[in-house]
């Protein structure tokens, strides 16, 4: 029998060996064919092909393979915007695309300054007699703003196309903390830094009022010109001030609205839009059937067309993302991440480096090392020059101070100069159980911060003086990096974002321009001519083949990471933004966090990704506000 045992034992031990061999064989034959880069074969004589089902970011996040394989639906798809660029770009001047299609019923949207960076392109496309077709559902802000840069832009009959206009609403938790006895802890420096107030008021103050007003405004009026220049024919503001009215007018038809006001110009099924492209592009030879026209899709293209690589590099950094400590992203800038990437560049021959920032900022600290990485390049007596994205403000404008130049869009947002952290305190609400504290006090700091029974009035007179020292080291730094007096620094900090145009009379920034013009100055200040240097990505992560197979082998499908619906499933979709915000807001609220330079006016940083580390108790307290909601 002890044999038996004995001999069973090392069959299964065979067997699992057997079964672990044959998944790793799997995986790595896997990994090796996504590794594969399609090769110029792939291309197909036709149109280029751009299905954006997801988000357009600055950088794509790389998720995590286990997490993918756990989960109960698909991952969002994220797009790099530049890698979109480049493929606009270079299908322009290429003989083997003859036009380019534009998905969009699966978009989710992106920041402006990406969008307009990305209408640019196709209006490139455009200059060189390729027409552009788009085919959308419901169509929002960010698609109808690359649509309006398209020849013929297609909606499906159940669908629709609404301007909503940037801005909305926050949640504000002081009354909920309030019922709970929760205290929320706040210290800052800065009439203008509302990230603070949502702990504080149950509404905006009229100082966060005042300067979103502002700001809101003048992205709106940017969007408006954007898409009125392309689109002259469109009556926006009838559109907008009175959009149940205008809606009316067709019936109650969103598809017949929007095609009535000049918003798109065909309604149709996508089979109909597909033979539509046929007679453009010609059938497809490799995947012969009805509808189906020739083309080739994103990833293929830019393996076709790889980017320049002569000359001396100029080296560019990308800071995207929340600023938090540790080795977080891409997708999230871990100061630890990126702090190597840049001593790592230190032993390259590099021309100059370019700091492409595109983050409403997050921790101070994490801001602080990033900025002692790139003045660590200062020593080597090489141009510095800044890049911003759709959001360079707080922590992003802090890693921005050692640069020697700075780029930005008008549709910029950056500034929000000012610091602030937030620590919550029990003692009221333990005290309604009972429960409450005592014990021996050796100095005026023993125990302190209690979170459970308070803080004493030392420690939050040291926190308030050391956010006080925070907030003058950084209008310090913006004072001596951009020649603007301290003294006045009411007039360009407080804590108050600001608009590209705005932000430039002030002289926060220099001139604008996209991530092409600041490497252009780079180049010119390290006396390189054209055709003489090249842009190489520092520590640009692609998301891992193994994660991607992962994702193709796991429970959700393309359909799901897809808005795919009407006007409602797009309201819906809000919705879920709207927790996401509620989770985030709290997360911050009773995370353990230090000094903070973080912008709340700021749109989010687009990602498709959950964001790391959510705080379980912010879950519980969320789910109890849905759970009082239900009732």
């Amino acid at each position: 029998m002890d044999f038996a045992r004995k001999v069973w034992k090392l069959l299964v031990a065979v067997k699992d060996g057997l079964v672990l061999l044959l998944m790793l064989m799997f995986f790595a034959a896997l990994y090796a064919a996504l590794s594969a880069r399609p090769g110029p074969a792939a291309v197909q004589h036709g149109a280029l092909l751009l299905e954006l089902s997801g988000v357009v970011v600055e950088e794509p996040s790389n998720p995590d393979p286990l997490s993918l394989l756990l989960s109960q639906e698909a991952p969002m798809g994220e797009f790099r915007a530049r890698d979109i660029v480049r493929a606009l770009r270079a299908a322009a001047s290429d003989d083997r695309i003859n036009s380019v299609v534009l998905d969009l019923s699966g978009f989710i949207g992106g920041g402006f300054v990406h969008l307009q960076d990305i209408g640019d392109a196709l209006d490139a496309v455009r200059a060189a007699d390729k027409k552009v077709y788009a085919f959308g559902i419901a169509f929002l802000d960010d698609g109808m703003l690359l649509a309006a840069h398209c020849d013929e832009v297609w909606v499906d009959p159940n669908g629709g196309a609404f301007i909503t206009g940037p801005g909305g609403n926050r949640i504000y938790f002081a009354g909920l903390l309030d019922k709970l006895r929760v205290k929320a802890n706040v210290f800052r420096v800065g009439t203008f830094k509302s990230a603070v107030e949502p702990y504080l008021l149950d509404g905006p103050s009229e100082a966060s009022l005042k300067a979103e007003e502002v700001l809101l405004g003048a992205i709106w009026e940017e969007w408006k010109a954007d898409y009125a220049k392309s689109r002259p024919q469109v009556d926006l503001r009838r559109i907008t001030t009175d959009p149940a009215g205008w809606l009316k007018e067709s019936g109650g038809d969103p598809a017949q609205a929007a095609k009535s006001a000049g918003m798109v110009d065909r309604i149709g099924t996508r089979s109909e839009f597909n033979m539509r492209m046929v007679e453009i592009s010609g059938e497809n030879r490799r995947d012969k059937g009805l509808g189906k026209y020739a083309h080739t899709d994103l990833g293929a293209w830019l393996s076709a067309v790889p980017e320049n690589q002569k000359g001396r590099a100029i080296g560019v950094v990308t800071v995207a993302g929340e600023i938090v400590d540790g080795d977080a992203g891409p997708g999230l800038a871990g100061s630890d991440r990126i702090v190597g990437v840049l001593e790592k560049a230190l032993d390259k021959d590099l021309a100059g480096l370019v700091i492409r920032v595109d983050s409403p900022g997050g921790s101070l600290m994490a801001s602080e090392h990033i900025r002692r990485a790139v003045l660590r390049f200062k020593e080597k007596r090489i141009p510095i020059v800044v890049s911003m994205g759709n959001v360079a403000a707080s922590g992003g404008y802090w890693v921005s101070t050692p640069s020697s130049r700075i780029f930005a869009e008008r549709g910029t947002i950056t500034g929000s100069i000012g610091v602030f952290a937030v620590i919550p305190t029990f003692d009221e609400a333990l005290a309604e159980f009972g429960v409450t504290g005592g014990g021996v006090k050796t100095t005026p700091l023993t125990g302190q911060p209690d979170l459970m029974t308070g803080l004493s009035p030392e420690v939050s007179s040291m926190f308030q003086s050391t956010i006080e020292h925070s907030y003058r080291k950084f209008i310090t730094l913006v004072g001596q990096s951009r020649k603007l007096s301290v003294e006045d620094a009411a007039d360009w900090a407080e804590g108050r974002p600001w608009a590209g145009g705005a932000a430039r009379q002030l002289g926060l920034v220099d001139e604008f321009g996209g991530l092409d013009d600041a490497l252009a100055y780079a180049a010119k200040a390290a006396k390189l001519e054209d055709g003489k240097w090249h842009a190489e990505y520092l520590g640009q992560d692609q998301t891992s083949p193994l994660a991607t197979a992962l994702g193709m082998l796991g429970p959700g499908n393309r359909e799901q990471a897809q808005t795919g619906g009407d006007f409602l499933s797009a309201a819906s979709a809000r919705q879920h933004q709207l927790l996401g915000q509620l989770r985030k807001t709290l997360r911050n609220l009773l995370g353990t966090r230090g000094v903070q330079a973080f912008c709340l006016e700021c749109p989010a940083v687009t990602s498709g990704r959950a964001e790391s580390g959510e705080d379980p108790a912010a879950d519980r307290i969320l789910s109890g506000i849905l759970e009082l909601r239900g009732h």
